[in-house]
This record gives C-alpha cells, sequence and structure tokens, in this order.
C-alpha cells in the first residue's frame, strides 16, 4: 500500500498533525492526512475544485457500471464544474509519499489514513498536467455545469464515492 498528501504547495519538509475540522473526529488529537492510491485521483485537482468522485468496487452492480461509466477502461470517474477546467489546466501538484507505518485506518471508502504523528515525505512527485496524471491512471473527467445532480445520484449507487469541497459548489437551482 502507498499513501499520499497532495498539495499545491512545494517543498513540504514535514507534516505536523492538526485538529481535525470534522466535528466528528476528536478535536483534542491532532492528525496527519492521507490518501490511499485507490483513492488519490478524487484529489489530483486544485485544493478549492468541488468535484464529485466516484468508482466501481467488489459491491458495484453490472447496472450501476453500464449507468455511470462510458468505457470498460475505466473505472473511476472525476466530475468537475466547467468553470474549473481552465484552473485544472493551469495548477501544479505536489504529491508527497509517506511512510505508511503510523498511519491507520480513518475510511475505507474515502480512502483517508490518518496519523498522529508527525511525518516526513518519502517522496515528493511534481505534476504539472493534471489531466494527464488523471488519464494515465484510468480516470474519467467530466465537466458539468452544476455537480448537485450527479451528487446526489451516486450516494444511492452501489458504487464507492467521495465528494470534495462541496462547499465551493454552484449553488443548488432547485
Amino acid at each position: 500500500m502507498r499513501l499520499f498528501h497532495v498539495s499545491e504547495e512545494q517543498n513540504i519538509v514535514f507534516f505536523e498533525p492538526r485538529i481535525p475540522s470534522r466535528q466528528d473526529l476528536n478535536q483534542s488529537t491532532g492528525l496527519v492526512w492521507a490518501i490511499n492510491e485507490k483513492c488519490l485521483p478524487n484529489f489530483l485537482t486544485p485544493r478549492n475544485c468541488p468535484r464529485v468522485c466516484f468508482h466501481s468496487n467488489a459491491e458495484t452492480t453490472r447496472e450501476d457500471e453500464i449507468r455511470y461509466f462510458s468505457s470498460s477502461s475505466n473505472n473511476h470517474v472525476v466530475v468537475v464544474e466547467n468553470r474549473w477546467l481552465q484552473k485544472m489546466r493551469d495548477t501544479k501538484l505536489y504529491l508527497y509519499e509517506f511512510d505508511t507505518t503510523d498511519f491507520f485506518l480513518l475510511d475505507e471508502n474515502a480512502g483517508y489514513y490518518v496519523s498522529e504523528k508527525k511525518q516526513v515525505p518519502i517522496d515528493c512527485i511534481e505534476i504539472t498536467d493534471v489531466f494527464q496524471a488523471l488519464s494515465n491512471r484510468n480516470v474519467e473527467i467530466r465537466a458539468e455545469d452544476s455537480l448537485w445532480k450527479i451528487h446526489d445520484e451516486v450516494q444511492h449507487s452501489s458504487l464507492g464515492w467521495s465528494m470534495c469541497r462541496m462547499k465551493f459548489a454552484i449553488p443548488r437551482d432547485d
């Protein structure tokens, strides 16, 4: 297993545990967050880019595969708003890899792992072309005017899914 942290910041020397912003987590214990390789595509976007991501898993039905994937060669989709496409083209990302020893699984569906200890990256990969990085991982990229329809649908599917930075999405129009 490989674990990563994606950032727009270059040359991060270490990651210090931070108190989580999520209220469902212990507010007295700082954490360093990482993502597993399977769910890494969910974070290969600019930080505040709202996105709906989904992938097939062991529970995915054939009906959902047909409904949500446009190609049998892709089993992962990242949906962003049209207005973010240029920002994605212009963004450079840094993919920090961690030694997995001190991490534990927090959320299997989302691929989140956390550590309560300071972490020093074992590697850093610069990503200058986000679209190419996603394509290299056989991820389909879709752009929509609004994310809310797919946001609502995919939660009731048999897919693994993640909704990120939805507070920055264009507001619902319904």
